[in-house]
């Protein structure tokens, strides 16, 4: 997305809105940061939009892309997992599809749907699993791999444990490794600084996913409030930008889209329809967000994917 143009951000008086609630939720914070962007009209000359969108080099139908979900492993009525189906949702739609934590024997599964799918891996303290996890996905057909390298911290202070698993630290020595291992391109999710995307750059990531992983990090900045630092950082780099965190609808993907993002990951909202209707209800959501982005696209004179503008982006000075 190189005809982005650039702009001062977070505007002048370089603010996140002041929010209610928990005051550490990450969630809330981000919540209420995404709802007070505000959005200016550009309507002559607008025409309706495409959203074709090339990542890795392959063609989507958008820039709306499936999350690393992880442990949706209830059977459904259809004797599918929930993590089956929004491989199906994504493969009918024609978007790229990740998967998060699962063991070989679940991933296997999962890509058995034959969607094109980005693995992301914990960042287990034993190395060996990673490297074993990133070689039985590209086995299996993964175009990209990834790793979690916010998932670290426990709330006792010391490293986290998930499954039984010991997680360590993501050293950029061991990120070299892991790229050079993976041989397609590899994804260091869960980026909130320039400082990481910068890092990411130099252990030679094609991508960084901009996120704190659902709320992980108290008092976390916003991943649209970081993502054109992160934008202007990696300019000229080759890497892509992708964003997470409360894409809950198609608004929410144009202003992340606007910002910097190449393509953006939806959450949580998608987890109710996956759940109450399978492969369905996840279509007609994402159908949904893509109507959504579509009419703020046509607003805005956005003609395609290639052409978002953070200029017509304008942050609230505050938030009640």
């Amino acid at each position: 997305m190189e005809n982005k143009k650039n702009s001062p951000w977070p505007g002048p008086e370089g603010l996140i809105p002041v929010t209610s609630g928990k005051s550490d939720d990450a969630n809330v914070i981000n919540r209420r940061y995404l709802d007070s962007l505000l959005v200016e009209m550009r309507v002559i000359d607008s025409v309706k939009p495409c959203l074709t969108t090339r990542i890795f080099g392959r063609e989507f139908s958008s820039p709306i892309m499936m999350p690393a979900f992880s442990h949706l492993n209830k059977v459904g009525k259809n004797g599918r997992k929930p993590m089956e189906e929004y491989a199906f949702a994504a493969k009918q739609l024609r978007l790229l599809n990740w998967v998060g934590m699962e063991p070989d024997e679940e991933y296997a599964g999962i890509a058995a749907v034959d969607a094109p799918t980005v693995r992301i891996i914990k960042p287990f303290a034993d190395h060996d699993i990673i490297l074993e996890q990133i070689d039985f996905a590209v086995k299996h057909g993964a175009i990209a791999v990834g790793i979690d390298i916010d998932h670290i911290a426990n709330k006792d202070g010391g490293y986290d444990v998930v499954d039984g698993h010991p997680l360590g630290p993501v050293m950029l020595a061991d990120l070299k490794d892991y790229v050079k291992a993976a041989r397609v391109p590899f994804v260091a999710k869960g980026v909130l600084s320039v400082n990481d995307a910068l890092k990411a750059r130099d252990a030679g990531c094609r991508a960084v996913l901009v996120s704190h992983h659902h709320g992980r990090i108290p008092f976390g900045i916003p991943p649209t409030a970081v993502l054109p630092r992160i934008k202007d950082a990696l300019q000229g780099s080759g890497m892509m930008i992708f964003c997470d965190c409360g894409i809950d609808t198609g608004y929410d993907a144009y202003k992340a889209l606007a910002l910097g993002a190449d393509a953006v990951a939806v959450g949580r909202g998608i987890l109710a329809p996956l759940l109450k209707e399978g492969t369905e209800g996840v279509v007609r959501k994402i159908r949904q967000m893509n109507e959504q982005l579509s009419e703020l696209m046509l607003y805005t004179g956005i003609k395609d994917t290639a052409s978002f503008d953070s200029s017509i982006i304008h942050p609230s000075v505050s938030v009640q």
